[in-house]
């Protein structure tokens, strides 16, 4: 019998968590039939060593070209799947979360189906997440109104099962059509802001993103590592996608929000937004990787 899920992850030295991810897969999918597909990003750690020492995943050895451009060839290494689990190194899924996540898959009209995600202390992590708009551009989610806050905290909204605008990637159960639909993840992003582009793509074309609280997993964060320069990529990108998105005039608006929200952060001691700051106004400054630097407002 052929996989019916096609478990895929990104490595970029992730030594340090990819065992314990790959450990829990069996007790995740119980029953049901599936592959691992594991493409590394070019470490430099021990990753590719520690993969290679286990049976139960194919390895793609790939320069580090991003995070989409990754998963969009572990998907193209696994064909014969009809759902594909998307996961990030640093996760662990909780038993039988993979039978539970596609009952709801499987429903008419749902693309993505996004579980309850906890931190490593056991704490919910809040991975749901509103439309980025211009009203939310300020980093003002501590407020908790929906107008203002792109991330939603209240508790209540992890209860029960539900449609959102987009989750956090870390854990994401997808439909092979819709995956195929969409042409995978767009690659120019590089880094961040991905799964908020593709979730929103397949909104548009009538695919559902719902929250499935009845499947859990952990969530560690960080486990490729973070920089000054994620931060810059991940605050560039938010720009990008409000211009593909909304066009140049809205973008205009919310590069100048997003420069008052890096400048605050930074007076508060925040000292990734100084160099985020730099990049944003000296195009130059940018991560080469994102491609987005011959114009103030990134393209």
């Amino acid at each position: 019998m052929g996989a019916e899920v096609a478990a895929v992850v990104v490595t970029y030295n992730s030594a340090q968590h990819v065992d314990a991810l790959l450990d829990s897969l069996p007790a995740a999918f119980g029953d049901v039939p599936y592959t691992t597909v594991v493409v590394d990003n070019g470490s430099t750690d021990d990753t590719l060593a520690l993969l290679r020492r286990r049976g139960d995943c194919t390895v793609v050895e790939s320069v580090n070209d991003g995070y989409g451009a990754g998963m969009n060839r572990a998907v193209r290494h696994a064909p014969e799947a009809a759902e594909v689990l998307v996961l990030n190194p640093d996760v662990e899924l909780d038993a039988e979360s993979v039978p539970r996540m596609l009952s709801v898959l499987r429903r008419p009209g749902v693309g993505i189906v996004a579980p309850r995600t906890r931190e490593a202390d056991g704490s919910l992590s809040p991975t749901l997440r509103r439309e980025p708009t211009l009203a939310r551009a300020g980093g003002l989610s501590f407020t908790g109104l929906p107008l203002l806050a792109e991330r939603i905290e209240d508790p209540r909204a992890y209860v029960t099962e539900h449609p959102v605008d987009w989750a956090v990637g870390a854990i994401w159960l997808v439909d092979r059509e819709c995956f195929d639909a969409l042409g995978g993840f767009d690659e120019t992003y590089f880094l961040y802001s991905e799964e908020t582009d593709f979730a929103l793509r397949a909104r548009d074309r009538g695919w559902l993103s719902v929250y499935a609280p009845d499947a859990g997993g952990m969530h560690v964060g960080g486990g490729s590592g973070t920089s000054h320069a994620t931060h810059t990529m991940q605050m560039l990108n938010r720009v990008r996608l409000i211009r593909r998105r909304r066009g140049t005039a809205a973008a205009w608006t919310y590069y100048a929000a997003t420069l008052l929200v890096e400048l605050r952060r930074g007076l508060l001691g925040h000292r990734a937004s100084w160099p985020t700051l730099r990049a944003l106004v000296r195009p130059s400054l940018r991560p080469a990787a994102l491609g987005a630097s011959d114009a103030v407002l990134p393209r």
